[in-house]
């Protein structure tokens, strides 16, 4: 399922090969984020001709509207909006305690209010993996409580052993499914879903190495670190990851959640995470800020320590702009670099154009996924 191909000799870096049953993921990898069926302003075909191997779908939203029943009648999300590689779906959890209103945390699983029209539903972790097999989703993730930040240390224990518990209860019924032949699945008998467990424990050592080993023993296929990227200091959130990394087995994908930066994913690599997602790119584009890389070298510098030396940020709506004839980068072969200068991108998003944030996206997802093409150059 997992091959791990390649260690970098100056870090904890490496190269490998996750399995699915919609094809092969080069890792290091990075997850442009389908909330709702659909990469924010770009198409699946877009989205392939730009080389992503991967999405991720959330499944609350998808829940909500259109529903995962709706979908399973498409056979599947990849169906539904015409992707067929893989593509991974979160639990749902960190939108309910993000997003939904008036929740409320039990044994069971957590009740919650629809931010969409007020609805009352109740979110196991047996629902939530029910939801993500309607959606014929590759990778599944179990349920957790993405605990706030700050948050005193009895919250996160208390948190992090409901998390275990619902995750093996999560396991349960993913093995217990495992027979039920979902439409979405009919074309890739040969190739079973992926479920991950998700490390919790905030900042504190202590609870991510407790964590990490109650995980380990209901024996995932991979193993994710949540609970960053929720407020605490980028360097605090690569202190858990130092913490954490060293109980999750080399055999397996490991994935940062919700992360980052591109020099925090360059770091995260350095210390051996596979798999990343964030909103960076596009939410970023739809505010005219444009990521670009200082040269056209195809390979980086993959270290712990972050570095931004390899990139530069454009404020594309910035009056200097106005007349700069030049693309946003010379070096860069996206549709958008290729065809358009930094003038007219300016000039779109100051007319209000919805064009501006298509292209700015466009940019910004191809500039991430040739981040990590750089990073496995390296490696």
């Amino acid at each position: 399922m997992f091959k791990l191909l390649k260690k970098f000799k100056k870090s904890n870096a490496r190269l490998g090969e996750l399995k699915t049953k919609h094809g092969i993921i080069k890792t290091p990898c990075f997850m442009p984020i389908a909330t709702c069926g659909s990469v924010k302003s770009i198409d699946s075909i877009e989205m392939e001709k730009l080389g992503a191997n991967i999405i991720l779908g959330n499944t609350y939203h998808l829940y909500l509207r259109p529903g995962d029943k709706l979908i399973k009648k498409f056979s599947g999300l990849h169906n539904f909006m015409n992707w067929q590689k893989p593509i991974l779906t979160d639990s749902g959890g960190y939108q309910v305690f993000s997003l939904a209103k008036m929740r409320k945390i039990t044994e069971e699983g957590v009740s919650f209010q629809s931010h969409i029209d007020g609805s009352r539903h109740l979110l196991t972790p047996e629902k939530s993996i029910e939801i993500q097999r309607n959606l014929g989703s590759d990778i599944i993730m179990v349920l957790d409580e993405c605990a706030p930040y700050p948050a005193s240390k009895k919250y996160i224990k208390e948190s992090l052993e409901l998390t275990t518990r619902w995750a093996g209860r999560c396991k349960d019924y993913f093995e217990k499914t495992q027979s039920i032949k979902y439409k979405s699945q009919t074309k890739h008998k040969t190739q079973r879903a992926l479920l991950f467990g998700i490390v919790q424990g905030g900042i504190y050592k202590d609870l991510r190495k407790k964590s990490a080993k109650q995980l380990l023993e209901l024996n995932f296929d991979g193993y994710a670190i949540g609970g960053v990227s929720v407020g605490e200091p980028s360097e605090k959130m690569l202190q858990v990851v130092d913490w954490t990394m060293p109980f999750l087995p080399e055999d397996k994908p490991r994935y940062l959640m919700g992360v980052g930066k591109p020099e925090e994913v360059v770091s995260a690599v350095a210390r051996g995470i596979d798999m990343f997602d964030c909103v960076i790119p596009t939410r970023n584009a739809r505010h005219g800020t444009i990521y670009k890389f200082k040269n056209k070298s195809s390979k980086l510098k993959v270290a712990e320590k972050q570095n931004k030396n390899f990139y530069e940020i454009l404020h594309i709506t910035n009056e200097k702009f106005k007349s700069d004839k030049k693309p946003i980068d010379k070096n860069c072969q996206c549709f958008t670099c290729q065809n358009y200068s930094r003038a007219y991108l300016r000039h779109l998003f100051a007319s209000g154009e919805l064009l501006a944030l298509r292209l700015a996206s466009i940019h910004n997802i191809y500039f991430y996924l040739e981040l990590m093409k750089r990073i496995r150059n390296s490696v």
